[in-house]
């Protein structure tokens, strides 16, 4: 396919990676803990019995499993999905999904809007909004700041739907 060289302009400001060298073409990814090359491998590599989709892929840390860095690779681009993290950060940003997730699940928003709120809540470009590339602190404001959103949104629906009894 024949890109024009403002449309390939366009595709590299889409979509930056940290911790990516270009090389002959193609994207070296990198660890961001010890700075050793990333790999594509199967999922199963490191889920071992336990992988859900043996299609999946992964880049994972050439250093692993003594650095325990890795991130999912999208099924259509092979393009990583985030940045390399480590377990505990792997854990926060489930867990800043999990809760973020709700806004919309829970019919409060649409997802679109939901992803527009918290740009404007982070104070952050929509192109950055990606959780998978979010460092633990981000992680944090991202579960902090739904967690109250969710908290007021409870409170007026129980307000709104209980009578409240005064005591004497």
């Amino acid at each position: 396919m024949n890109r024009s060289p403002a449309r390939r302009k366009t595709v590299k400001k889409r979509m930056p990676f940290r911790h990516c060298k270009q090389r002959r073409g193609r994207r070296q990814i990198t660890c961001p803990y010890c700075h050793a090359p990333a790999q594509l491998r199967p999922a199963s590599s490191i889920y071992g019995i336990h992988t859900k989709d043996r299609t999946a892929k992964l880049y994972v840390c050439s250093r692993y499993p003594a650095c325990d860095a890795y991130v999912q690779a999208h099924k259509a681009t092979g393009l990583p999905m985030g940045t390399l993290a480590d377990k505990s950060l792997r854990q926060k940003r489930m867990q800043a999904h999990r809760t973020f997730n709700q806004l919309w699940e829970k019919g409060f928003m649409r997802k679109q809007d939901a992803y527009a709120w918290l740009c404007v809540r982070l104070g952050i470009p929509e192109a950055d909004a990606h959780i998978a590339n979010f460092s633990e602190y981000r992680c944090d404001q991202v579960i902090s700041l739904c967690k109250e959103f969710l908290n007021a949104q409870r409170k007026v629906k129980y307000n709104g739907s209980k009578q409240h009894r005064i005591d004497r």
